[in-house]
C-alpha cells in the first residue's frame, strides 16, 4: 500500500526507496539497462533516476505528479537529467515531440505505483485495483516503446513474492504475462534468458513469521521481477 494521496504516497516511498538504495537494489536495476538514452516512465522521488544517471546514460524521467518531479531534480542536484510532467496514458501532442527528439534506446518502466486515489485501490479491492492499474500503465508503455523507431528495447521491474526453489518456473511465467498480455500484437518479446528475479533482504524475517502461520507460503520470498524486451528483428 503506498498511501492515499500523494502526500502518503511520497512518505511511503521516502523509506521505501531508501532501503532499496541502501540494499543497492537500484543499481542492480541501471546495470541490466542497454543503450546509452533512457526514458524512465514514472521517476517516483528519484532513486531510480539517481542510478541511471550514476551510469553515465542520458535519461529523460516523466512523472504525473509534479511533486515527484520536484523531489528527483533535489535528489540529483548537479545531474544533467531531463524531467517532464507528462501522462503515458495520456501524452500531449508536446510531450509526444519531446519524447521523440530525445530519441530513447530503452524504456524503462519500474517498481511502478501511485496514489490510492489514482489506481483507485481501496480496503477491499487494493490488490485488484492496482494489478489492473499496473496492466494499464504497462500496455502504455509498451504502445509509447513501439511508437518510437529508436527504440530497441523495453524494461520492466515490479515487486512480487514467489517461491524461491521455482524461480526458473517463474521466469517462464513472467515471459508468458508480458508476452500475452503487455506486448501482444507489439514490435517486442521477452525471452527467458532476460528474465531475472531478486531477492529484497529486508522483508525475508516478515516472510518467515507468515510462514511459521501459514505453512503452504513457508517457501515464499518477496523478490523483484525483471523482464528486458527486445525489439523484433
Amino acid at each position: 500500500m503506498s498511501g492515499a494521496g500523494v502526500a502518503d504516497f511520497m512518505g511511503y516511498w521516502a523509506e521505501e526507496g531508501e532501503a532499496y538504495a541502501r540494499r543497492g537494489d537500484y543499481q542492480w536495476m541501471a546495470s541490466l539497462v542497454p543503450g546509452k538514452r533512457v526514458l524512465e516512465v514514472g521517476c517516483g522521488l528519484g532513486f531510480a533516476t539517481q542510478a541511471l544517471a550514476e551510469r553515465g546514460l542520458d535519461v529523460l524521467s516523466i512523472d504525473t505528479l509534479d511533486e515527484c518531479l520536484a523531489a528527483t531534480r533535489e535528489r540529483l542536484g548537479e545531474r544533467q537529467v531531463s524531467l517532464l510532467t507528462a501522462d503515458v496514458c495520456a501524452l500531449s501532442e508536446e510531450a509526444r515531440a519531446a519524447i521523440a527528439a530525445f530519441g530513447p534506446d530503452t524504456v524503462v518502466c519500474w517498481l511502478m505505483g501511485a496514489p490510492a486515489e489514482t489506481t483507485g485501490a481501496s480496503a477491499t479491492a487494493g490488490g485488484a485495483a492496482v494489478a489492473a492499474y499496473r496492466e494499464k500503465i504497462h500496455r502504455a508503455v509498451a504502445e509509447l516503446a513501439a511508437s518510437l523507431a529508436t527504440v530497441g528495447y523495453l524494461h520492466f521491474i515490479d515487486r512480487t513474492a514467489i517461491p524461491w526453489q521455482a524461480k526458473d518456473i517463474g521466469r517462464d511465467t513472467l515471459v508468458a504475462y508480458h508476452n500475452g498480455k503487455t506486448l501482444l500484437d507489439l514490435p517486442f518479446a521477452g525471452e527467458r534468458r532476460n528474465a531475472l528475479y531478486r531477492k529484497l533482504g529486508d522483508k525475508l524475517i516478515d516472510m518467515a513469521r507468515i510462514g511459521q502461520s501459514h505453512p503452504s507460503l513457508k517457501s515464499v520470498v518477496p523478490t523483484l521481477a525483471s523482464l528486458l524486451a527486445e525489439r523484433k528483428k
